[in-house]
């Protein structure tokens, strides 16, 4: 079976180098913002399958978010994090960081964005006076952050997670090492507040709770996922991406093997494997109610450079049965 499923299509006018991120808007579900290698950004309007404005960044952009009032952030390789006009295109530094910047979470509610980077620092910028509230040292290379209802997970290059509320950023809420066992790639808060999900480049994804009971511990677990028997040789990949569904609370995998899981966390099982895509899955994201499904199918550089075969969005109509828990299935 080809990904040209029925309910999946192909974005059109796709970026030409690696996609570094797929995130819907907060409140528009057709509004897809999409960073990239090639030093772009560019905003699609999904239902139209249309890309509505292109621009450039001038260096790499390794992670982008919407903002406020029709603007969105980004940052990367030149260390600036820099706000965009996406109406106009026009676009101003809110600050640098002393290395690359690899994740960005945007606050709505008290117009801040927080910013993790390969310094080892995770900053806190006030947007609209350009200023920055926190700087915290946390020893390691920040691969990647998630924010939700004043929430922040932190994943590091040494497998720890650090989690602040951000009433308070003075000091860390809880400081975690989660069950696995090798590099993080991706972190992603559950929508129930509960905890929050990792994976890591050893095919292995681990769910983790804030309540550090010892009941509510004995649920921590994590999984096997993306590997795959070749010529009687288990191949591993790493599972790059996750994003939770925001009304089901299932979530969807991306990985290095090019395919699209999704699962039933919390009953630990896998709900529907997608079909093989053209080359590996950079980034999945839902848009916030949960009908529609981003998938960036690009390099990933994994291996340095090399050859890939095409970069390409699709996006994927969800039904309901496909990303609702088991239980809550229809009989």
């Amino acid at each position: 079976m080809s990904t040209t499923e029925s309910s999946q299509f192909e974005l059109v006018n796709p970026p030409e180098d690696g996609v570094s991120k797929v995130i819907f808007h907060p409140s528009d579900p057709n509004l897809l913002l999409v960073s990239s290698w090639d030093k772009t950004l560019r905003l699609y309007n999904v239902e139209k399958n249309e890309l509505m404005k292109t621009i450039d960044t001038g260096a790499v952009a390794l992670d982008c978010c919407f903002g406020e009032n029709n603007t969105a952030f980004y940052g990367g390789l030149d260390h600036k994090l820099t706000k965009v006009d996406l109406e106009t295109g026009k676009t101003e530094v809110i600050g640098e960081q002393n290395g690359p910047i690899s994740t960005i979470c945007y606050e709505a509610e008290t117009d801040r964005v927080f910013v993790g980077s390969w310094d080892h620092t995770l900053c806190v910028w006030n947007a609209s006076m350009k200023k920055k509230s926190h700087e915290v040292s946390v020893k390691h290379k920040i691969f990647s952050m998630d924010l939700r209802n004043k929430i922040l997970v932190v994943a590091t290059s040494q497998r720890k997670v650090f989690v602040y509320k951000t009433d308070d950023m003075s000091e860390v809420w809880q400081e975690r090492e989660t069950g696995l066992k090798y590099m993080l790639r991706c972190i992603r808060l559950m929508p129930n507040g509960a905890g929050f999900a990792c994976s890591s480049i050893e095919g292995r994804v681990a769910f983790e709770f804030f309540d550090l009971s010892p009941e509510a511990q004995s649920k921590r677990y994590a999984f096997k996922t993306h590997r795959h028997i070749v010529q009687d040789t288990e191949v591993v990949y790493p599972v790059n991406t996750l994003a939770f569904h925001p009304r089901y609370g299932t979530f969807a995998s991306g990985g290095s093997d090019a395919v699209v899981n999704i699962w039933d966390g919390e009953n630990r099982k896998r709900i529907k494997s997608m079909t093989k895509f053209p080359d590996e899955i950079a980034c999945v994201n839902f848009n916030y109610n949960g009908t529609k499904l981003a998938i960036a199918s690009s390099y990933t550089f994994d291996e340095g450079q090399r050859d890939f075969s095409k970069v390409a969005i699709y996006i994927k109509n969800v039904a309901d049965h496909e990303v609702a828990p088991r239980n809550q299935q229809s009989r």
